[in-house]
């Protein structure tokens, strides 16, 4: 399956490394195709830099260190969302055919989709 984590999942996992969205990671990394957007990956630099700046130096290493599947943000509008931040990591997750979203944001799980399917990371990892 290809299983896109989204930057609160990334961030979490930093901050705690024991924790079930860090767990989450791990597996969708380990047993499915694991997906990052670009957009992720300049949200998690950005919310780093303004809150956490100690923490980026970890988040490259675990960028580097991560197996993933690296997909471009789409701006094309397809479902609306209520984060307009958001609405190109959704876009590209539809677009390059993620089976799966990995959040904490409710502006995702609020979503009704069928595909992707939008859930958190404890359901995640008792169900894939």
């Amino acid at each position: 399956m290809r299983v896109l984590a989204d930057t609160n999942i990334i961030i979490s996992a930093l901050m705690f490394p024991a924790s079930v969205p860090a767990r989450a990671l791990i597996k969708a990394e380990a047993e499915h195709d694991l997906i990052l957007c670009e957009q992720n990956i300049e949200e998690l630099r950005d919310v780093l830099r303004r809150k956490r700046p100690e923490l980026l130096p970890a988040a490259e290493e675990l960028l580097l260190n991560l197996v993933y599947e690296l997909i471009p943000a789409v701006n094309d509008a397809g479902e609306k969302m209520r984060d307009v931040k958001d609405q190109p990591i959704l876009n590209s997750a539809i677009m390059f055919d993620v089976d799966i979203i990995v959040t904490g944001d409710k502006d995702f799980l609020c979503l009704e989709l069928e595909r992707p399917k939008i859930i958190r990371p404890l359901e995640f990892i008792e169900n894939y």
